[in-house]
């Protein structure tokens, strides 16, 4: 299936998705959790009709998102950001139902906005207000850019800043929200709220709900869904309050590939393929996390008998994917598919150097692949002026 598409391409695994979303499901009803797509690592929006049958909606980073959510899945749609435009927010309030404030002063700002929002008769839904939380609890090594408890990290409003005394519950501050984790198992999610509970604990009894944010890899193979289910029931039994959980990469873990093609074979001191994806336009995490993605067929350096530099056709220089070795020799024209290519992908992905962004298609489940969307110069081109 592999070998006869256009590369470089995108495929996107249905029957992947669905089983992370029978996960992900289960999660929510044994629990009483709602879980919501963080669309920030996958916003494939032809599948937002899939995935809204599973889950229970959309969460978002700004307007752009909170609007694909609304548009595209039409259920729950939560926004967060570190700030908000008042323009801007006069949309948010007419399809929003969760707005998630990242300090006491973005609430005072827009607060007579919600509330006009809510006291119109139309109003299609209620807008319920949240105060970002940051309880300096740092559960994740080596990936700071990635850690919101840092020190001197913008996100979220710490103990010592926090305003004990604003206006909680009914028509107030409605929630608290908290993002501390990336790729992570329930364990740092517990220690998390540990901290949580002993530092914003009798604010959990004035407010609604919690949202416990993303980060969460509910559907990895190691992942302890019986522990995450028992803290969120923990929560709510404990502060009657409705639990939120936001993970992004969940619901497309493992389920997605990018294609490529060897263009050409170069040396210096070791053999370098050039392929036609790339790292900094492709898949930016590899650069920006780092990480090296993983590789069907690929081995780590050395392992095997033919060890290769893999890198693209942009005249950045660093834009290599990584070394792996291979049982045999891979030779120009040869196709290589990286694996868990769904996530922070096709969200992040870019025209650097003019390079072409990838067709994405679909891999049905009964093994046939529909192509979603293609690309062209045209694309590239729109993006300037």
């Amino acid at each position: 299936m592999f070998k006869n598409v256009q590369t470089p391409c995108y495929i996107v695994d249905e029957a992947k998705i669905k089983k992370n979303l029978e996960i992900l499901k289960s999660v929510e009803e044994e629990s009483g959790a709602h879980i919501l797509l963080a669309q920030k690592a996958f916003s494939m929006f032809s599948l937002y009709p899939l995935i809204g049958q599973y889950i229970s909606g959309t969460t978002a980073s700004g307007l752009y998102e909170a609007k694909l959510g609304y548009e595209e899945m039409g259920k729950e749609n939560h926004v967060y950001a570190p700030a908000y435009r008042p323009e801007h927010m006069e949309e948010l309030v007419k399809i929003c139902d969760h707005i998630i404030f990242n300090s006491f002063a973005q609430y005072d700002k827009h607060k007579e906005t919600i509330k006009r929002a809510n006291e119109l008769k139309n109003s299609p839904t209620h807008v319920s207000a949240g105060i970002r939380i940051n309880p300096m609890c740092s559960t994740q090594e080596g990936h700071e850019i990635y850690d919101p408890c840092a020190y001197g990290s913008r996100l979220g409003v710490t103990k010592e800043n926090f305003r004990y005394d604003a206006d909680f519950g009914e028509g107030g501050i409605e929630g608290l929200h908290s993002h501390t984790l990336c790729e992570q198992n329930s364990d740092a999610l517990i220690t998390t709220f540990k901290a949580i509970e002993e530092q914003f604990g009798d604010i959990l009894y004035k407010v609604k709900w919690l949202n416990l944010g993303g980060g969460h890899h509910i559907t990895r193979d190691d992942y302890d869904v019986a522990s995450l289910i028992e803290l969120v029931k923990y929560i709510r039994e404990k502060y009657d309050v409705e639990v939120y959980l936001e993970p992004g990469e969940a619901i497309a873990l493992n389920a997605g590939y990018l294609v490529t093609e060897v263009m050409d074979k170069v040396k210096n001191g070791m053999e370098i393929l050039i392929l036609d994806a790339s790292a900094a336009c492709h898949m930016p995490d590899v650069l920006e996390m780092p990480y090296r993605p993983p590789l069907r067929g690929g081995y780590e350096a050395n392992e095997k008998a033919y060890t290769y530099r893999l890198s693209s056709l942009t005249c950045l220089a660093g834009d290599v994917i990584g070394d792996y070795s291979f049982e045999n020799e891979i030779n120009i024209g040869d196709k290589l598919v990286f694996e868990d290519m769904a996530i922070y992908s096709m969200v992040k992905n870019n025209t650097f150097n003019g390079i072409p962004l990838p067709d994405i298609l679909l891999l049905k489940e009964d093994g046939t692949t529909l192509k979603v969307k293609s690309f062209g110069y045209e694309d590239f081109k729109g993006r300037l002026s």
